[in-house]
């Protein structure tokens, strides 16, 4: 669109003397935007993490301390070291150098979270609470929320689920460097003990409508306004967490920097910025649109092999309780007896085209957070089934739990297909180990 047009003349201010303006894009913040009233926060995660794993604190009530940065170098499955920005934490020693993914946030429905998010280095970020509903200036979307330097998030989730939260700012290249984790919303009552339950392991409970389905033990139907913190949930024995990724070394190598992209604003912004100040005026703007993966992962551990192969990771991989909100033994390799339940929730973070193929038949109970034929959208859809070696197509940014019962041993394999997201060529097949003994 033209900013002018003869007798008509669209002005635009500029930014300077106006840094802490919610809506904006600075290069990096030069300060941080106000907090509005917080409400009195009551989620009681941080608190029992610090009271039952080693090391770890608690130093603001009620709340976790992230802090998003860049620059840290992992190595992949062949030696190689590829550049990351993660997210850690500052309450977590495991996590204070940061993680990928990041720690996995579990939250109860209905507490009132606060995250005091810190951002580091030379590059705005923000965190975005994908699938969750907060107001506008904690959503985290990056030019219509604000850039954070130090800033207080806070909402109220409704919907049990699986949702993940990431950097919103730069969203293609900071996402697909590493600024995302996991966020798992569970059960009001998933962290009172008061019933003598083990709050920090399984079974545990997730939102599902499985009135149809009479394998699975336990299922609770009833009314979600009855005060029964149950209603519509069914208990699960197993977990497994899959974040399906996908990542192109050449990007790591020409766009090394957190804001490699961002422009330098001319006097009229939006109209005469500068897009190639950042590449030393090479004219050699990012292109990322040209993506080619050639490493693979899952839950950021490496599928160990090139480009065409068929690989696997290895058995009894699990994610640690200091990066699971206190929960031990949520795993990635699945390892069950037979009759457990078993909730394997999946993340595509990958950028290409994904299969997701399973040896025994799954039921779905939940897409993108919200739980199929639960109430008040029970007449709009439901669980159902998918067939063992029947691919689940995904796309960036989908999530979906699905059940597993086998009454039946079983040693096999998850499938992930990767192909290209425009040629559809075959990259590669990453196998995940499935054991039920």
């Amino acid at each position: 669109m033209s900013f002018s047009k003869p007798g008509h003349h669209i002005p635009r201010r500029s930014i300077e003397g106006h840094e802490g303006t919610w809506v904006k894009i600075f290069n990096p913040p030069k300060e941080s935007p106000p907090t509005p009233e917080l409400l009195e926060p009551t989620n009681p995660v941080p608190a029992f993490v610090a009271a039952t794993v080693p090391g770890v604190t608690n130093l603001t009530p009620y709340t976790i301390r992230p802090h998003l940065m860049h620059g840290t170098e992992l190595k992949m499955w062949d030696g190689r070291e590829l550049n990351f920005f993660l997210i850690g934490d500052n309450d977590t020693p495991d996590a204070f150098d940061g993680t990928f993914p990041g720690p996995t946030i579990r939250v109860p429905r209905g507490v009132v979270f606060h995250a005091q998010v810190e951002g580091h280095g030379q590059a705005p970020h923000t965190i975005h609470w994908h699938g969750i509903e907060p107001t506008a200036i904690n959503d985290g979307v990056g030019h219509s929320s604000m850039e954070i330097g130090d800033y207080t998030y806070q909402w109220q989730p409704n919907h049990i689920g699986s949702y993940f939260y990431h950097c919103h700012r730069n969203t293609i290249q900071h996402f697909d460097f590493g600024l995302y984790g996991f966020l798992i919303i569970e059960p009001p009552d998933a962290y009172d003990s008061s019933d003598g339950k083990n709050v920090g392991g399984y079974p545990r409970r997730t939102a599902a409508n499985l009135s149809q389905y009479p394998m699975f033990p336990g299922f609770i139907g009833g009314n979600l306004e009855s005060g029964n913190p149950h209603a519509m949930t069914v208990p699960y024995d197993v977990e497994a967490l899959w974040v399906i990724d996908d990542i192109d070394s050449v990007w790591r190598d020409q766009a090394e920097h957190a804001h490699q992209t961002f422009p330098e604003h001319g006097d009229i912004p939006g109209v005469n910025d500068e897009f190639h100040t950042n590449d030393r005026g090479k004219q050699e703007f990012f292109a990322f649109h040209d993506f080619n993966p050639d490493y693979f992962v899952v839950t950021g551990v490496n599928f160990p092999g090139r480009l065409g192969s068929t690989v696997s990771i290895r058995p009894g991989l699990t994610i640690p309780a200091s990066l699971n909100s206190g929960v031990a033994g949520m795993q990635i390799s699945v390892n069950a007896r037979r009759n457990q339940t078993i909730l394997v929730r999946l993340l595509c973070a990958a950028y290409t085209k994904v299969k997701v193929t399973f040896p025994v038949d799954v039921v779905v109970i939940a897409v993108d957070g919200r739980s199929l034929g639960v109430p008040p959208f029970g007449r709009y859809n439901k669980p159902y089934t998918i067939p063992a070696g029947k691919p689940i197509e995904m796309s960036t940014a989908q999530r979906m739990d699905v059940l597993i019962r086998s009454s039946r041993s079983l040693s096999s394999f998850g499938q992930i297909e990767y192909r290209h997201h425009l040629s559809d060529a075959f990259l590669l097949n990453g196998r995940i180990p499935i054991v039920i003994k």
